[in-house]
């Protein structure tokens, strides 16, 4: 899996500072910018997916931290299960899958491929038969 746009943002990351601290970014800032309640960025924290460091109750998350909820985030958004996600983690930062993780492999990236695009086809068919009910509407409306 090609994980390349992450590095751009990486490299962005180095430079974006907030909460006083070049670098880091407090859990208000991940939410606000990834459009994601606390509480899942609680449930990642506590699944081992991220790992921001502490001080006090404040959590503060590193640029790779960041990359690794943009990972995260878009492995959710593919379908992918949690292991699924810890393993596209891993290798994208060139670490070990972790230990019971499932192997993100090319026939699973190939069949939730397939998953999605049959989903994109029934969406499609629905679109389609909400657009003659509101047709129809209109053309009752106008009568």
């Amino acid at each position: 899996m090609d994980f390349t746009s992450y590095e751009a943002e990486r490299t962005l990351d180095v430079a974006h500072t907030t909460s006083g601290e070049a670098g880091f970014f407090t859990i208000g800032d991940l939410a606000r910018e990834f459009g994601v309640t606390l509480r899942a960025l609680r449930f990642y924290e506590d699944k081992g997916l991220l790992a921001p460091r502490r001080e006090g109750l404040t959590r503060l998350y590193s640029a790779a931290e960041r990359s690794r909820l943009a990972i995260i985030l878009k492995g959710k958004k593919l379908g992918f299960t949690l292991a699924e996600i810890k393993a596209m983690v891993a290798l994208r930062e060139g670490s070990a899958v972790p230990a019971g993780g499932l192997a993100l492999t090319a026939e699973k990236c190939t069949e939730q491929l397939g998953l999605l695009e049959q989903q994109k086809v029934e969406i499609e068919e629905a679109i389609g038969e909400l657009r003659q009910m509101v047709a129809a509407f209109a053309t009752r409306s106008a009568a």
